[in-house]
Protein backbone atom coordinates (compact mmCIF):
# COMPACT_ATOMS: atom_id res chain seq x y z
CA UNK A 1 0.00 0.00 0.00
CA UNK A 2 1.67 3.13 -1.28
CA UNK A 3 -0.17 5.68 1.77
CA UNK A 4 0.33 5.01 4.53
CA UNK A 5 -1.58 7.74 6.94
CA UNK A 6 -5.22 8.13 6.19
CA UNK A 7 -7.80 10.30 7.99
CA UNK A 8 -11.38 8.16 7.88
CA UNK A 9 -14.40 10.26 8.65
CA UNK A 10 -17.53 8.26 9.66
CA UNK A 11 -14.73 5.26 10.81
CA UNK A 12 -16.62 4.51 13.75
CA UNK A 13 -19.58 3.36 12.04
CA UNK A 14 -20.14 0.12 10.84
CA UNK A 15 -18.11 -0.27 7.33
CA UNK A 16 -15.83 1.84 9.37
CA UNK A 17 -15.07 -0.28 11.76
CA UNK A 18 -14.24 -3.13 9.36
CA UNK A 19 -12.45 -0.73 7.03
CA UNK A 20 -9.82 0.98 9.93
CA UNK A 21 -9.22 -2.51 11.12
CA UNK A 22 -8.35 -3.68 7.77
CA UNK A 23 -6.16 -0.46 7.55
CA UNK A 24 -4.43 -0.98 10.30
CA UNK A 25 -3.75 -4.46 10.24
CA UNK A 26 -1.74 -3.59 6.96
CA UNK A 27 0.10 -1.13 9.07
CA UNK A 28 -1.49 2.22 7.97
CA UNK A 29 -1.44 5.05 10.97
CA UNK A 30 -5.15 5.95 11.13
CA UNK A 31 -7.22 8.67 12.30
CA UNK A 32 -10.95 8.70 13.36
CA UNK A 33 -12.55 11.98 14.42
CA UNK A 34 -15.57 11.72 15.95
CA UNK A 35 -18.22 13.83 17.79
CA UNK A 36 -18.40 11.37 20.76
CA UNK A 37 -15.10 9.57 21.68
CA UNK A 38 -16.88 6.78 23.72
CA UNK A 39 -19.02 5.74 20.13
CA UNK A 40 -15.38 4.95 19.00
CA UNK A 41 -14.09 2.83 21.75
CA UNK A 42 -13.95 -0.02 19.54
CA UNK A 43 -11.24 1.08 17.30
CA UNK A 44 -8.83 2.65 20.45
CA UNK A 45 -7.58 -0.86 21.15
CA UNK A 46 -5.65 -0.83 17.35
CA UNK A 47 -2.49 0.10 17.79
CA UNK A 48 -1.84 2.27 14.90
CA UNK A 49 -5.51 3.66 15.03
CA UNK A 50 -5.89 7.32 16.89
CA UNK A 51 -9.65 8.32 17.54
CA UNK A 52 -9.89 12.32 18.07
CA UNK A 53 -13.09 13.79 19.82
CA UNK A 54 -13.76 16.57 16.60
CA UNK A 55 -16.30 18.20 14.76
CA UNK A 56 -15.55 18.00 11.54
CA UNK A 57 -17.55 21.05 10.02
CA UNK A 58 -15.85 23.07 13.21
CA UNK A 59 -13.23 25.95 11.32
CA UNK A 60 -9.91 24.86 10.98
CA UNK A 61 -10.44 20.87 12.10
CA UNK A 62 -10.71 19.38 9.10
CA UNK A 63 -7.84 21.51 7.96
CA UNK A 64 -5.79 20.14 11.25
CA UNK A 65 -6.37 16.29 10.55
CA UNK A 66 -5.94 16.23 6.94
CA UNK A 67 -2.41 18.05 7.86
CA UNK A 68 -0.21 14.99 6.91
CA UNK A 69 -2.34 12.29 5.82
CA UNK A 70 -1.65 10.50 2.46
CA UNK A 71 -5.13 9.78 1.67
CA UNK A 72 -8.93 11.09 3.46
CA UNK A 73 -11.60 8.21 3.29
CA UNK A 74 -15.31 9.78 3.58
CA UNK A 75 -17.69 7.06 5.10
CA UNK A 76 -19.91 10.10 6.89
CA UNK A 77 -23.52 9.26 6.25
CA UNK A 78 -26.90 9.07 7.94
CA UNK A 79 -30.57 7.64 7.42
CA UNK A 80 -32.18 9.88 9.01
CA UNK A 81 -33.15 13.48 9.44
CA UNK A 82 -34.97 15.67 10.22
CA UNK A 83 -37.52 17.33 7.50
CA UNK A 84 -36.54 19.31 3.95
CA UNK A 85 -38.79 20.89 2.40
CA UNK A 86 -39.45 18.94 -1.03
CA UNK A 87 -41.56 21.01 -2.50
CA UNK A 88 -38.16 23.67 -3.03
CA UNK A 89 -35.27 23.23 -5.20
CA UNK A 90 -31.86 23.91 -3.81
CA UNK A 91 -31.12 23.77 -0.19
CA UNK A 92 -33.82 23.28 1.47
CA UNK A 93 -34.64 19.87 -0.64
CA UNK A 94 -33.46 17.63 1.82
CA UNK A 95 -33.15 17.59 5.81
CA UNK A 96 -30.56 19.23 7.29
CA UNK A 97 -29.00 16.00 8.91
CA UNK A 98 -29.09 14.44 5.35
CA UNK A 99 -27.78 18.02 4.09
CA UNK A 100 -24.81 18.42 7.24
CA UNK A 101 -23.50 14.65 6.52
CA UNK A 102 -23.48 14.30 2.75
CA UNK A 103 -23.09 17.56 1.42
CA UNK A 104 -21.50 19.89 4.09
CA UNK A 105 -19.04 17.05 5.19
CA UNK A 106 -17.79 16.20 1.65
CA UNK A 107 -17.45 19.97 0.87
CA UNK A 108 -15.38 20.63 3.62
CA UNK A 109 -13.49 17.45 3.08
CA UNK A 110 -12.79 18.67 -0.46
CA UNK A 111 -11.31 22.05 0.97
CA UNK A 112 -9.57 20.36 3.52
CA UNK A 113 -7.80 18.40 0.93
CA UNK A 114 -6.87 21.55 -1.22
CA UNK A 115 -5.56 23.63 1.71
CA UNK A 116 -3.54 20.29 2.90
CA UNK A 117 -2.02 19.52 -0.32
CA UNK A 118 -3.67 16.07 -0.09
CA UNK A 119 -4.87 14.97 -3.68
CA UNK A 120 -6.31 11.18 -2.80
CA UNK A 121 -9.71 11.01 -1.38
CA UNK A 122 -12.55 7.90 -1.59
CA UNK A 123 -15.88 8.87 -0.70
CA UNK A 124 -18.94 6.38 -0.19
CA UNK A 125 -22.04 7.04 -1.86
CA UNK A 126 -25.16 4.32 -2.27
CA UNK A 127 -26.86 3.26 -5.24
CA UNK A 128 -29.65 5.16 -6.85
CA UNK A 129 -27.72 8.66 -5.41
CA UNK A 130 -29.12 11.37 -7.60
CA UNK A 131 -29.90 15.02 -7.28
CA UNK A 132 -33.25 14.49 -8.66
CA UNK A 133 -34.15 11.40 -6.96
CA UNK A 134 -37.19 10.59 -5.11
CA UNK A 135 -36.21 10.88 -1.62
CA UNK A 136 -34.15 13.19 0.89
CA UNK A 137 -31.25 10.68 1.38
CA UNK A 138 -30.83 9.75 -2.13
CA UNK A 139 -30.96 13.22 -3.00
CA UNK A 140 -28.43 14.36 -0.76
CA UNK A 141 -25.69 11.53 -1.58
CA UNK A 142 -26.15 12.75 -4.79
CA UNK A 143 -25.28 16.28 -4.30
CA UNK A 144 -22.18 15.15 -2.13
CA UNK A 145 -21.11 12.78 -4.67
CA UNK A 146 -21.26 15.28 -7.70
CA UNK A 147 -19.42 17.45 -5.95
CA UNK A 148 -16.52 15.30 -4.79
CA UNK A 149 -16.35 13.79 -8.71
CA UNK A 150 -16.47 17.29 -10.24
CA UNK A 151 -13.44 18.66 -8.61
CA UNK A 152 -10.56 17.91 -11.25
CA UNK A 153 -7.56 18.70 -8.50
CA UNK A 154 -8.49 15.86 -6.69
CA UNK A 155 -7.77 11.65 -7.39
CA UNK A 156 -11.14 11.10 -6.62
CA UNK A 157 -13.21 7.37 -6.44
CA UNK A 158 -16.52 6.88 -5.57
CA UNK A 159 -18.13 3.56 -4.49
CA UNK A 160 -21.72 3.34 -4.47
CA UNK A 161 -22.66 -0.19 -2.42
CA UNK A 162 -26.08 -1.33 -1.99
CA UNK A 163 -27.05 -2.14 1.38
CA UNK A 164 -24.35 -3.72 3.36
CA UNK A 165 -24.65 -6.70 5.21
CA UNK A 166 -22.18 -8.51 7.80
CA UNK A 167 -21.75 -8.89 12.12
CA UNK A 168 -23.48 -5.58 13.74
CA UNK A 169 -25.12 -4.52 10.95
CA UNK A 170 -28.28 -2.40 11.20
CA UNK A 171 -30.31 -4.06 8.26
CA UNK A 172 -31.04 -7.86 8.54
CA UNK A 173 -30.10 -7.89 12.36
CA UNK A 174 -33.08 -5.44 12.50
CA UNK A 175 -35.12 -7.82 10.88
CA UNK A 176 -33.68 -10.37 13.72
CA UNK A 177 -34.60 -8.35 16.39
CA UNK A 178 -38.22 -7.83 15.13
CA UNK A 179 -38.75 -11.76 14.15
CA UNK A 180 -37.24 -12.53 17.61
CA UNK A 181 -40.26 -10.20 19.40
CA UNK A 182 -43.08 -10.19 16.97
CA UNK A 183 -44.84 -13.26 15.66
CA UNK A 184 -46.15 -11.15 12.76
CA UNK A 185 -44.27 -8.91 10.58
CA UNK A 186 -46.30 -6.22 8.65
CA UNK A 187 -44.17 -5.21 6.21
CA UNK A 188 -43.84 -1.86 4.40
CA UNK A 189 -42.55 -1.97 0.41
CA UNK A 190 -42.16 -5.56 0.47
CA UNK A 191 -41.00 -5.58 -3.30
CA UNK A 192 -38.38 -3.28 -2.84
CA UNK A 193 -35.37 -4.60 -4.24
CA UNK A 194 -31.94 -5.28 -3.10
CA UNK A 195 -28.41 -6.97 -3.88
CA UNK A 196 -26.91 -6.71 -0.06
CA UNK A 197 -23.16 -6.55 -0.26
CA UNK A 198 -20.84 -8.18 2.32
CA UNK A 199 -18.83 -5.73 4.51
CA UNK A 200 -15.61 -7.72 3.77
CA UNK A 201 -16.15 -7.30 -0.17
CA UNK A 202 -16.62 -3.60 0.05
CA UNK A 203 -13.19 -3.39 2.18
CA UNK A 204 -11.41 -5.49 -0.07
CA UNK A 205 -12.81 -3.27 -3.25
CA UNK A 206 -11.90 -0.11 -1.23
CA UNK A 207 -8.03 -1.48 -0.28
CA UNK A 208 -7.30 -2.51 -3.89
CA UNK A 209 -8.76 0.69 -4.80
CA UNK A 210 -6.08 2.69 -2.97
CA UNK A 211 -3.58 -0.02 -4.62
CA UNK A 212 -4.80 0.80 -8.16
CA UNK A 213 -4.47 4.77 -9.53
CA UNK A 214 -6.62 3.73 -12.47
CA UNK A 215 -9.37 3.94 -9.93
CA UNK A 216 -8.99 7.39 -9.53
CA UNK A 217 -12.48 9.09 -11.01
CA UNK A 218 -14.07 6.15 -11.40
CA UNK A 219 -17.31 5.08 -9.79
CA UNK A 220 -18.10 1.58 -9.11
CA UNK A 221 -21.47 0.07 -8.13
CA UNK A 222 -20.48 -2.74 -5.39
CA UNK A 223 -23.23 -5.46 -4.82
CA UNK A 224 -23.79 -9.06 -4.10
CA UNK A 225 -24.27 -12.04 -6.29
CA UNK A 226 -28.14 -11.83 -5.90
CA UNK A 227 -30.95 -9.95 -5.83
CA UNK A 228 -33.91 -9.67 -3.26
CA UNK A 229 -37.09 -8.41 -2.43
CA UNK A 230 -37.31 -6.88 0.86
CA UNK A 231 -40.15 -9.60 1.93
CA UNK A 232 -37.55 -12.65 0.23
CA UNK A 233 -34.83 -10.97 2.62
CA UNK A 234 -36.99 -10.90 5.61
CA UNK A 235 -37.78 -14.81 5.22
CA UNK A 236 -34.35 -15.77 4.73
CA UNK A 237 -33.83 -14.29 8.00
CA UNK A 238 -36.56 -15.80 10.09
CA UNK A 239 -35.04 -19.28 8.35
CA UNK A 240 -31.75 -17.83 9.50
CA UNK A 241 -33.18 -17.58 13.12
CA UNK A 242 -35.02 -20.39 13.30
CA UNK A 243 -38.60 -18.48 14.09
CA UNK A 244 -41.55 -19.43 11.77
CA UNK A 245 -42.90 -15.37 11.64
CA UNK A 246 -45.86 -14.52 9.14
CA UNK A 247 -44.51 -11.67 6.79
CA UNK A 248 -47.70 -9.64 5.86
CA UNK A 249 -46.54 -7.07 2.73
CA UNK A 250 -48.22 -4.24 2.99
CA UNK A 251 -49.19 -1.76 -0.14
CA UNK A 252 -48.32 1.89 -0.55
CA UNK A 253 -50.40 3.53 1.80
CA UNK A 254 -49.79 1.03 4.44
CA UNK A 255 -46.54 1.62 3.88
CA UNK A 256 -46.29 5.32 4.84
CA UNK A 257 -48.63 5.17 7.43
CA UNK A 258 -46.76 2.43 8.86
CA UNK A 259 -43.55 4.35 8.40
CA UNK A 260 -45.15 7.55 9.86
CA UNK A 261 -46.05 5.67 12.68
CA UNK A 262 -42.51 4.52 13.18
CA UNK A 263 -40.62 7.72 13.15
CA UNK A 264 -41.74 8.39 16.32
CA UNK A 265 -39.85 5.47 17.79
CA UNK A 266 -36.69 5.97 18.89
CA UNK A 267 -34.03 5.43 16.59
CA UNK A 268 -36.35 5.81 14.53
CA UNK A 269 -36.83 2.30 12.61
CA UNK A 270 -38.16 3.39 9.44
CA UNK A 271 -39.18 6.91 7.77
CA UNK A 272 -41.60 7.95 5.11
CA UNK A 273 -38.14 9.27 3.29
CA UNK A 274 -36.81 5.46 3.65
CA UNK A 275 -40.00 4.34 2.06
CA UNK A 276 -39.12 6.22 -1.07
CA UNK A 277 -35.67 5.75 -0.99
CA UNK A 278 -36.98 2.44 -1.63
CA UNK A 279 -38.56 3.22 -4.58
CA UNK A 280 -35.00 3.11 -6.69
CA UNK A 281 -34.30 -0.70 -6.94
CA UNK A 282 -30.77 -1.11 -4.68
CA UNK A 283 -29.03 -3.39 -7.26
CA UNK A 284 -26.44 -3.72 -10.00
CA UNK A 285 -25.99 -4.78 -13.15
CA UNK A 286 -22.07 -5.45 -12.93
CA UNK A 287 -19.64 -7.81 -10.75
CA UNK A 288 -17.71 -6.31 -8.02
CA UNK A 289 -14.42 -4.66 -9.73
CA UNK A 290 -10.89 -6.10 -9.35
CA UNK A 291 -12.22 -9.36 -9.46
CA UNK A 292 -13.05 -9.82 -6.36
CA UNK A 293 -15.85 -12.75 -6.12
CA UNK A 294 -18.72 -11.38 -3.91
CA UNK A 295 -19.75 -13.63 -1.12
CA UNK A 296 -23.74 -15.12 -0.86
CA UNK A 297 -25.66 -13.89 1.99
CA UNK A 298 -26.05 -17.24 2.55
CA UNK A 299 -22.74 -17.81 4.04
CA UNK A 300 -22.21 -15.44 6.13
CA UNK A 301 -25.51 -14.17 7.70
CA UNK A 302 -27.03 -17.22 9.12
CA UNK A 303 -23.84 -17.48 11.52
CA UNK A 304 -24.10 -13.82 13.04
CA UNK A 305 -27.72 -13.33 12.34
CA UNK A 306 -28.07 -16.73 14.75
CA UNK A 307 -25.61 -15.77 17.53
CA UNK A 308 -23.38 -18.18 16.74
CA UNK A 309 -21.74 -20.37 13.51
CA UNK A 310 -24.20 -23.20 13.12
CA UNK A 311 -22.81 -26.41 11.91
CA UNK A 312 -25.34 -25.82 8.69
CA UNK A 313 -23.88 -21.88 8.36
CA UNK A 314 -20.30 -23.48 8.91
CA UNK A 315 -20.65 -25.92 6.60
CA UNK A 316 -22.34 -23.77 4.21
CA UNK A 317 -19.10 -20.70 4.57
CA UNK A 318 -16.65 -23.76 4.13
CA UNK A 319 -18.54 -24.98 0.88
CA UNK A 320 -18.25 -21.76 -0.80
CA UNK A 321 -14.66 -21.04 0.38
CA UNK A 322 -13.88 -24.16 -1.37
CA UNK A 323 -15.80 -22.93 -4.65
CA UNK A 324 -18.34 -26.20 -3.97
Amino acid sequence: MREKNFLVVGGSGFLGRHLVAALAARGARVTVPARRRERAKHLILLPTVEVVEADVLAPGVLEQLVAGCDAVINLAGVLHSRRGRPDERGPNDYGPDFARAHVEVPQAIVNACHASGVRRLLHVSAVGAAPDAPSEYLRSKGVGEKLVLADDELQVTVFRPSVVFGPEDNFLNLFARLARAFPVLPLGSPQAQFQPVYVGDVVKVMLAALESRSSAGKCYALCGPRRYSLAELVRRVCEFTGRRRWVVGLPDALSMLQAWFLEWTPGPLMSRDNVRSMRVPSVCDCALPFDIEPTPLEAVAPGYLGGMYTARSRYRLLRWRARR
